[in-house]
């Protein structure tokens, strides 16, 4: 290895998830070492090329994988980006572990594969908690991120009691008021991709953070819904069982945002209209452009979720639509211009329909039916039928009508099948 050969006067460790993901029979996350003993100078003498802005971070020359010079941390300022940084060759990898996130994530191996473990996070692993190393985890709000997120990714694991009070006291203290949006997207995204994204949502929930986070998506819990339509009751509740059929479904990141916040109107319905939630859609497209305005959310996932929310309620009745109905409802989502994204929007409304108790495993026809009638309507030849229309005469709107009504004669054959 090039490391044992030129470097045989530093001490190089492989440290973080790596570490913790091969301890836990996971294979395949980005390596990431700690060079103790060395400097910037040295670093680039050996031909590391410096990338880090904050705190000296290398690539190397052959892997191009991070190797970081051990360093250690101070609190100046709020939010995640508040710290001085002390690196030299007199920090020790003890000291580098100290300033880590979990117990779990602060496990070094050195060359011959021996483990440091100063902070017990193989006995936290096989405990299954996420515990914090020091009390410096209250320095860095994006931790409370990344224990949501890992906890969608390991849903078996627990938060320890310790470290569900400091995220708590985090929270009240303002720290999460401080975090930069984009960090934040980035982080509910890679929960979103989880296995049980619902554990992300539970465990900012429990600390607070959702509140301050999400606070269109923490209003959903406790808002009733019909119990004939949703034997879950629970607003919130029934957001998590989405995202989840999601993930079991292996939906893309557009999908299961498009999921969260599907019902977000829900959560401003009046007192008096509850549990029946009347006009939620328009609710739902106005509370989540906010969303995504404020995380800067990408514009495929602002997009299809603007769909979803307005015309899952159509969707799912559109098994008793008419031809002309089906074609409204085609032109509303823009189908036929973009097939792919409907395509998305009906995914997402399967995982709603099953995204409730003891409904699961239950059929969601209208996918397959409504993706042939679209099928059906893309499959008129809109550019004779335009050109056959104005040697008739016809012009502007009525070459429109036209077209559509060939349209509606098409979904009509396809629905007599």
């Amino acid at each position: 290895m090039f490391f044992i050969r030129t470097l045989v006067e530093m001490q190089i460790f492989l440290v973080g998830g790596a570490v913790r993901d091969a301890l836990l029979g996971i294979h395949g996350a980005d390596r990431d070492w700690v060079v103790v003993g060395s400097t910037p100078e040295e670093m680039v003498a050996k031909g590391f090329t410096p990338v880090g802005k904050d705190f000296p971070v290398f690539l190397h020359p052959t892997t191009r994988e991070e190797y970081a010079l051990a360093r250690t941390e101070r609190k100046t300022a709020p939010g995640y980006k508040g710290f001085v940084v002390h690196a030299a060759p007199d920090v020790t990898l003890e000291q580098d572990l100290a300033r880590r996130d979990l117990t779990i994530n602060a496990i070094a191996r050195d060359a011959d594969k021996n483990l440091i473990d100063p902070y017990n996070g193989q006995q936290d692993l096989q405990a299954q908690v996420f515990r914090h190393v020091t009390d410096a985890f209250r320095e860095d709000p994006v931790r409370i991120l990344r224990v949501a997120r890992l906890a969608a990714r390991f849903p078996q694991f627990r938060v320890a009691p310790e470290t569900q009070s400091l995220m708590q006291d985090m929270v009240q203290a303002g720290e999460v008021d401080a975090l930069v949006r984009e960090r934040v997207w980035q982080e509910l995204a890679k929960g979103l991709m989880a296995a049980q994204p619902s554990r992300m949502l539970q465990v900012l929930r429990d600390c607070g953070a959702l509140q301050r986070l999400l606070p269109e998506v923490d209003r959903l819990y406790g808002v009733p819904q019909p119990i004939e339509h949703h034997p879950e009751v629970d607003t919130g509740i029934h957001v998590e069982m989405v995202l989840d059929e999601c993930a079991r479904m292996n939906a893309g990141l557009e999908v299961r945002f498009a999921a969260l916040c599907h019902d977000l109107g829900k959560g401003n319905t009046h007192p008096t209209a509850l549990p029946r939630h009347i006009g939620h859609e328009g609710r739902s497209v106005k509370l989540l452009r906010a969303v995504c305005e404020r995380l800067r959310v990408p514009q495929s996932c602002k997009e299809l979720a603007e769909v979803v929310a307005q015309e899952h309620g159509h969707i799912h009745g559109s098994l008793g639509l008419s031809a002309e109905a089906v074609l409204r409802l085609l032109l509303r989502c823009d189908a036929l211009r973009r097939p792919e994204r409907f395509a998305l929007a009906l995914q997402a409304c399967e995982a709603d329909a099953r995204g409730r108790t003891g409904l699961q495993d239950r059929p969601y026809p209208q996918a397959a039916r409504l993706h042939a009638l679209m099928q059906a309507a893309l499959s008129v030849d809109t550019a004779t039928l335009s050109e056959a229309a104005m040697q008739q005469g016809l012009k502007g709107v009525q070459v429109g009508q036209h077209i559509d009504a060939a349209r509606v004669q098409a979904l009509k054959a396809a629905m007599a099948v």
